[in-house]
C-alpha cells in the first residue's frame, strides 16, 4: 500500500499551572496563641481594625483559628476572644487600638474600649467575655467601687505616661533576639543579626517559609480553578542573515533552499559552517534521508567523500535511532542496529556505533537477560567459575528516549513502595465499594491501599472509574481524571452528570463544564486545565485517574509522575487491545506485563452488535453479527475510484439518511495519509461535497472540518471559523484557537478522514472505515480493534481486502516495541 506512516510524535511539557493556596497555612497560630504573651487576646473595639500575627480580618472571610470571633450582640467569647462584628482577629487572637497598639496588660482604656487584660475582655454591651472579668464603662463587679468618667480619664493618662516612660526605659537596653520581640519582627531581627555575622548568605535568610502540608479534608465549597497562564511565546527563529547563510550552503550543495529556516533552527548558530565541516548532519532535518543526505555531502566535499567517513556513520547511527523511536521503540538492540548500518552501506557497523558513543549521540546499555520461564538468570553458585558471567543483552537507544524511561521506572518506583496519604478511614473506603457494584468495588478496595492500579476494559467500563472518582471526591480527596483527547474529556464528564456522580452543571451533555474534575494530559501538564500545582511544584490532587492510559508515551508519562507527589494515588485505565502510543514506548503494556502493582480487569461487556464485534477482534476472531439497526454495514469495492465514491455517499447521503447521523457527526477513518484511497484523497473529495470553496485560507474555508496538531502526537479535530492577519481561527471542542499562517501547513490538515492513530482515544455516532485493495499490508488487530470501535451507533466498512481483513484479525499482533521499562522496575520495585 502507499501510504504514509502515522504520525509518531509525543506531546510537549508546558508550564506549571496555577497554585492554590490552603486557608489553613501555618503562620498565624503558632507558638504565639495562648498565654505566650502577655497581652494576647485583647479584643478590638468597633472603630478599630484588629492586628492578628501576618492575616488579614475579613469580614467575609473570616479564617478558621482556634479562636472564634464573638458577635457584636453580646454572644460571649471565650478566653482571647473577640466582639468586633465586622473586624473578626485572625490569627493569634491579638489586637489592639490605634492610641495602644503596645499596651501593657491589665491597664484599662478609654470607656468605648474594652479593658484587655490577659484573657479578659467585654463586648460592646457590657456583656462577660469568656472566664476573664468585664471591666466596663457602666459597672464591674459587686463590691467594687464604681469611678466617674473624669477619675476614669485620669487614671488612663497616668497609666499610658508610664507605659511610655518604661518603653523608653527599655529602648535604651540591647534587644535580646527572641526575648522581647515575638512574631515576625523577632525573625527578621534573627535573620539580620544572622547575616551581620556571616552565619548564612541574605539571599536565603529572607525567604518566606514553607507552609505546612495541606491535610486532606471535605472541602466547605469548591476550590476555584486555576488561571490559564499566559501562553509561553516560543523561541524566537532563527536571525534572516543565519537562515541566508545556510540557504547559500544548501544551494552550493544541490539541497533545497527551503530547508534553510529548518535547518537554521535544528543545528543552532553557524550552522552554516557545522554543514560544511559535516554535510552529513543534515540528517538531522526531519524527513531528509542518507541517500540524500550523501548527494549534498558529495557536492560539497567531492573526492573527500566516501561511504567509510566516519562522519557518515556517527550519523547514520542518530538517524535510524530516531527512526526506531518513530516506530515505538526507546532503545534498538546493537545486532539490530549493526544490521540496519549494514543495510545503508556503512562498511563498519561497530566503529560507527563506537563513534556515535563516544560523542554522546547514543548511549549503551547491558540488561541482565531473562531465563526461559521469565526469571532473572541466577547469579553465580559455589561451584561456578569466578569469571562466569551473567548474559546480557546490549542496547543502544537516544539519550531523550532512555532518560525518560529510567526518570518514569523511578516515579512509578516510588508510587508502588510509598504508602498512600491517609485521607480516609478503611470503614469509609469499604462503605464507599460496598455501595459500588460488580468490578467498580474491586477497584475502590484496590485504590484505597495501593498507590498505583491499572484498570483494564472497553468503553462500558470508563462507568467504573467514574465510580472510583465520584467515591473518593466524598471522601474529601482532591481527585481528578484526565484523558488523551478533548473529545475523550467531554465523553467522560458527560458520563459523570448522567451517572450523578458529578456536580450539576450547565451546559450541552457534549461539552465538560468549567468545574468538571476532567481535564486532557497534556492540558494538565500545561497547566492549563485542572487543579493546578502546590507550593512544591506538584499536582495539587491526591487522585489521578489516567484514561485512555495505552496512548502514554515514555515522555508524557515520566513527565506526569514527576508531576505527583508523594503518596498520591494514580490510576491508569484503558483498553489493552487499542492501538499503542505514537511516541515511543508501551508503557500501559509493560506495566500489565511487569505485573507490579494490583490490576482489575473490567467484566462490564460493550453493549450491542457494535460491542459484540469489536470484543470478538480483540481476541482474534471477525464474527458475522445481527445488527437488526443496521449498526453494522459491510460496503464492498472493487477499486481505489469506487471506494472514494462510495465512502462520500455514505457520509453525505446514506448514513444522514438510513441512521439519521449528520455528516457532522461522521467521522471516516483510513490506513494511512497517502495513496489514492488516504486522507488526503478522501478530505478533498468530502471537501468538495460537503463544503466546496475556493480555499482562500492556506486550502482552507470556514466550516472545514479540520484536525489541528498543536504538537508532535496531538490531535485535535475542530472546524475553521476565519482567517485574518493573526492566523487561521480555529473551533476544537468548544475552544478557539488561532494558528499562525506560516504554522497552518505544519499543523493543520482537512479532518473529515483521520487515521486510526488520529482518531484513538475519540468515538463518534457514525464511523466509516476505508480499507482499499492496497491497505493490507498495513492491517493488524490493534489497528482494526481501534477504528472498528471508535463508532457509537453505526459503522460502515468500505472494504476492498477481501481474505485479508480477517486473516489480519486473527493473524497480525501488534508490531513489538524494544524496551527497557521492565527492567528498570524490577530491582526498585519490593518484592520482585
Amino acid at each position: 500500500m502507499s501510504t504514509e506512516p502515522e504520525t509518531t510524535e509525543d506531546a510537549e511539557p508546558g508550564p506549571p499551572g496555577a497554585e492554590s493556596t490552603s486557608a489553613g497555612e501555618t503562620g498565624a497560630g503558632g507558638g504565639e496563641t495562648g498565654g505566650g504573651e502577655t497581652g494576647a487576646g485583647r479584643p478590638a473595639s468597633a472603630e478599630e481594625t484588629p492586628a492578628g500575627t501576618g492575616q488579614a480580618a475579613d469580614p467575609e472571610n473570616a479564617p478558621a483559628d482556634t479562636r472564634q470571633a464573638a458577635s457584636a450582640e453580646g454572644d460571649p467569647a471565650g478566653p482571647g476572644q473577640a466582639a468586633d462584628p465586622e473586624n473578626a482577629p485572625a490569627g493569634t487572637g491579638q489586637a489592639a487600638s490605634d492610641e495602644e497598639a503596645q499596651g501593657d496588660p491589665g491597664q484599662a482604656a478609654d470607656p468605648e474600649n474594652a479593658p484587655a487584660g490577659t484573657g479578659q475582655g467585654a463586648s460592646e454591651e457590657g456583656s462577660p467575655a469568656g472566664t476573664g472579668q468585664a471591666a466596663g464603662a457602666e459597672g464591674g463587679d459587686a463590691g467594687t467601687p464604681q469611678v466617674s468618667e473624669a477619675e476614669a480619664e485620669l487614671r488612663a493618662q497616668q497609666a499610658e505616661r508610664e507605659r511610655i516612660e518604661q518603653r523608653k526605659a527599655e529602648k535604651k537596653a540591647p534587644i535580646a533576639s527572641g526575648t522581647k520581640l515575638s512574631g515576625k519582627a523577632a525573625d527578621l531581627l534573627a535573620a539580620v543579626r544572622a547575616v551581620e555575622s556571616g552565619e548564612k548568605p541574605s539571599a536565603t535568610v529572607f525567604e518566606e517559609p514553607r507552609p505546612a502540608p495541606r491535610r486532606s479534608a471535605p472541602e466547605p465549597e469548591r476550590r476555584p480553578r486555576p488561571v490559564a497562564p499566559e501562553p509561553v511565546s516560543g523561541p524566537a527563529g532563527p536571525a534572516p542573515e543565519a537562515v541566508e547563510a545556510v540557504r547559500q550552503v544548501l544551494g552550493a550543495g544541490g539541497a533545497p533552499e527551503v530547508l534553510a529556516p529548518q535547518a537554521a533552527a535544528v543545528l543552532g548558530e553557524s550552522a552554516d559552517d557545522q554543514l560544511r565541516a559535516d554535510p552529513w548532519q543534515l540528517l538531522r532535518i526531519a524527513g531528509v534521508r542518507p541517500e540524500q543526505a550523501d548527494g549534498f555531502a558529495r557536492a560539497l566535499l567531492g573526492a573527500e567523500c566516501g561511504p567509510d567517513d566516519e562522519r557518515r556513520g556517527r550519523a547514520v547511527t542518530g538517524w535510524l535511532l530516531e527512526q526506531a523511536a518513530q516506530a515505538g521503540h526507546t532503545v534498538l538492540e546493537m545486532p539490530a542496529l549493526l544490521a540496519a548500518l549494514a543495510q545503508r552501506g556503512v562498511p563498519e557497523p561497530d566503529s560507527a556505533v563506537q563513534g556515535a558513543i563516544a560523542e554522546g549521540e547514543a548511549l549503551v546499555f547491558q540488561d541482565a537477560l531473562e531465563d526461559e520461564a521469565g526469571a532473572p538468570a541466577p547469579a553465580s553458585g559455589e561451584g561456578a567459575e569466578e569469571d562466569e558471567e551473567r548474559p546480557v543483552r546490549v542496547l543502544v537507544g537516544l539519550e531523550r528516549y532512555a532518560m525518560a524511561e529510567e526518570s518514569l521506572a523511578d516515579g512509578l518506583a516510588r508510587l508502588v513502595n510509598s504508602a498512600p496519604k491517609q485521607d480516609g478511614s478503611a470503614e469509609e473506603w469499604e462503605q464507599a465499594a460496598a455501595a459500588a457494584q460488580g468490578s467498580a468495588a474491586e477497584l475502590i478496595r484496590a485504590v484505597a491501599g495501593q498507590g498505583l492500579v491499572l484498570h483494564t476494559g472497553g468503553e462500558a467500563s470508563l462507568a467504573e472509574p467514574a465510580a472510583l472518582l465520584a467515591s473518593a471526591r466524598s471522601l474529601g480527596l482532591r481527585g481528578w481524571a484526565a484523558t488523551h483527547s478533548p473529545i475523550g474529556r467531554n465523553r467522560f464528564a458527560a458520563l459523570l452528570r448522567r451517572s450523578g456522580q458529578a456536580a450539576e452543571a450547565p451546559g450541552q451533555t457534549d461539552e465538560a463544564p468549567a468545574d468538571s474534575p476532567v481535564a486532557t494530559v497534556s492540558g494538565l501538564l500545561a497547566g492549563l486545565e485542572g487543579p493546578g500545582r502546590d507550593t512544591e511544584g506538584a499536582l495539587d490532587l491526591d487522585l489521578l485517574v489516567v484514561l485512555d492510559a495505552p496512548q502514554l508515551d515514555v515522555e508524557t508519562a515520566a513527565l506526569l509522575t514527576e508531576s505527583l507527589p508523594d503518596g498520591v494515588r494514580l490510576v491508569l485505565a484503558g483498553d489493552p487491545a487499542v492501538l499503542w502510543s505514537a511516541g515511543p514506548g508501551r508503557v500501559f503494556a509493560d506495566l500489565l506485563a511487569a505485573r507490579i502493582c494490583p490490576q482489575v480487569a473490567s467484566r462490564r461487556p460493550d453493549p450491542g452488535p457494535l460491542g459484540e464485534l469489536v470484543s470478538g477482534i480483540g481476541i482474534g476472531e471477525l464474527n458475522q453479527v445481527e445488527a437488526p439497526g443496521k449498526e453494522v454495514v459491510i460496503v464492498p469495492v472493487r477499486d481505489a475510484g469506487e471506494a472514494v465514491h462510495r465512502t462520500v455517499q455514505l457520509v453525505a447521503d446514506s448514513v444522514p439518511r438510513a441512521i439519521g447521523v449528520p455528516a457532522e457527526e461522521t467521522q471516516v477513518i483510513a490506513p494511512g495519509h497517502g495513496g489514492a484511497v488516504g486522507t488526503r484523497a478522501l478530505n478533498a473529495a468530502l471537501k468538495e461535497r460537503l463544503n466546496p470553496g475556493p480555499g482562500r485560507f492556506g486550502g482552507f474555508d470556514p466550516g472545514d472540518r479540520i484536525v489541528h496538531s498543536p504538537a508532535p502526537g496531538r490531535a485535535l479535530p475542530g472546524r475553521v471559523v476565519t482567517a485574518d492577519a493573526e492566523g487561521l481561527h480555529l473551533s476544537c471542542e468548544g475552544e478557539t484557537v488561532v494558528v499562525p499562517r506560516e504554522r497552518v501547513e505544519q499543523s493543520v490538515r482537512h479532518g473529515w478522514a483521520l487515521t486510526a492513530h488520529q482518531a484513538v482515544g475519540s468515538r463518534w455516532p457514525a464511523v466509516v472505515v476505508v480499507l482499499p485493495g492496497d491497505a493490507a499490508q498495513a492491517l493488524s488487530r490493534p489497528w482494526v480493534y481501534t477504528a472498528f470501535g471508535r463508532a457509537d451507533r453505526h459503522l460502515s466498512v468500505v472494504h476492498g481486502v477481501e481474505q485479508a481483513l480477517p486473516r489480519a484479525v486473527a493473524e497480525v499482533p501488534a508490531k513489538p516495541r524494544t524496551t527497557r521499562l521492565p527492567v528498570l522496575l524490577a530491582p526498585q520495585i519490593s518484592g520482585t
